[in-house]
């Protein structure tokens, strides 16, 4: 367990990301997320953490995991044709991860996703926080679209809304 790690977390608390995702911001990457749901028939879903706190700092909890758990909580994996996606943002590690369910997680691949979390990162980097998340649901969404076309009637399974934890 990293001093360093534990410190960031605690400093950086949950206003980061309120500060960083005002609603405005909210509001217009739900808007992302709701048009490039009409280029495929998949579900994608953001969350930002700020900070971790309790249990997850203090066992060390790797940002992956996180992800994992909060894919898991938010039932992503709950849809008909197994192509939830969640982009989630550790806004105090500085990481993205995005964990995507078995049905599109076999077209795109590890590396595939890695890319994209890369170069969202790197918007981040230069502090371009909005437009780094919605280049990241378009980029998404590109992959879903080329996997998963839309269907008619198409439903929409999950909420479009992005997550502030």
């Amino acid at each position: 367990m990293s001093i360093k790690r534990i410190a960031r977390h605690l400093v950086q608390h949950h206003w980061r990301a309120k500060q960083i995702f005002p609603q405005a911001v909210l509001d217009r990457i739900e808007q992302a997320i709701k048009r490039t749901e009409a280029t495929h028939s998949g579900q994608v879903r953001f969350v930002v953490e700020g900070a971790l706190d309790g249990r997850p700092l203090f066992r060390n909890q790797p940002a992956r995991e996180r992800a994992l758990d909060v894919f898991s909580h938010l039932r992503i994996w709950d849809t008909a044709h197994n192509n939830g996606v969640l982009i989630y943002l550790l806004l105090a590690d500085r990481d993205v991860e995005i964990i995507a369910d078995r049905g599109i997680d076999a077209k795109v691949g590890a590396e595939g996703w890695e890319t994209i979390c890369r170069a969202m990162e790197a918007e981040f980097r230069s502090g371009r926080f909005e437009h780094g998340v919605i280049s990241g649901i378009e980029a998404v969404s590109r992959e879903l679209a080329k996997h998963f076309p839309p269907q008619a009637p198409h439903a929409n399974e999950l909420p479009d809304a992005p997550v502030v934890m």
